[in-house]
């Protein structure tokens, strides 16, 4: 019987190419110890790019669960953790959460356990990823009131929280700290998730080094497009895919209370100043 079982969740949408690049390096693993069994559970939110069908055809032992494009990366990490925990399926010792358009080095999943037998049973294990041109570091843990970037060190680093990108979840942290909360259907939610777990006692940390590449989102998108008004620019702003309001207003009761009120405003009041202040040079 496997000694090590790892349950790897992924989210897609209309990335079809990048979501079978991050399953073919993951399927290539080496230096796992023979006793490690890997499934993968992918929610695919209503593709037309036929994801579903490529990940289906070239790698048959991923579960695939298509839903509707209303299913956004919070909820998707959701229901494949949902489908991890089904009575047909194998226990696991540790979730992975893997973003699908991260391309894990080779090594990736022996450095991530390493590292959680360094750090001792019952950590959260974060694995920094670099941009693809290598010259810097894009996701990792996050410290501080800033949420400043953890970069690794050559030694695991602790960390207050974590974006989601590349995250070792042991089963006894799961217990404690559960899914990424409904609240959060998108964003968000793994900042949460990071400052519950440290909240209930978990301590979370980075490994030494990179352990895999992941670029930016493009910098001048969204509501950050250069030319939109500040009615567009707040429509973004406020859309799922950035800050809802409600739930950001929950995650600043959560993580920022006395200064909730004030945290609550300011990304929606910098956004229209922003967006104002580009219209009148385009104008001018």
């Amino acid at each position: 019987m496997p000694s090590v079982r790892i349950a790897v969740l992924m989210t897609s949408h209309n990335r079809r190419e990048k979501t079978l690049s991050a399953l073919a390096a993951l399927a290539e693993q080496h230096g796992l110890p023979e006793d490690t069994a890997v499934r993968t559970y992918l929610v695919d939110a209503g593709s037309t790019d036929g994801t579903a069908c490529a990940v289906r055809a070239t790698h048959p032992g991923v579960q695939v669960t298509t839903v509707g494009s209303d299913v956004y990366w919070g909820h998707g990490m959701r229901i494949a953790s949902r489908g991890s925990r089904m009575p047909d399926e194998p226990e696991w010792d540790y979730q992975l959460w893997l973003n699908d358009d991260v391309t894990l080095d080779g090594d990736a999943l022996a450095v991530l356990l390493e590292t959680a037998r360094a750090v001792g049973s019952g950590k959260v294990v974060v694995g920094a990823v670099r941009a693809r041109d290598g010259l810097r570091t894009t996701y990792s843990g996050r410290r501080g009131r800033a949420l400043a970037l953890v970069e690794p060190t050559g030694r695991p680093e602790p960390c207050d929280t974590y974006n989601g990108n590349v995250v070792l979840l042991p089963r006894a942290v799961w217990e404690r700290v559960g899914d990424i909360d409904e609240v959060f259907r998108h964003g968000m939610g793994d900042y949460d998730h990071g400052l519950r777990a440290r909240r209930a006692g978990t301590r979370a940390y980075v490994t030494p080094r990179h352990v895999g590449s992941c670029d930016y989102g493009p910098p001048l998108t969204g509501s950050r497009e250069p030319g939109i008004g500040v009615r567009e620019a707040l429509r973004r702003v406020t859309s799922q895919r950035e800050l809802p309001p409600r739930q950001w207003w929950i995650y600043c009761l959560r993580h920022s209370w006395p200064w909730a009120p004030l945290l609550l405003f300011s990304p929606y009041a910098k956004t229209a100043a922003r967006a104002a202040v580009r219209r009148s040079f385009a104008e001018g």
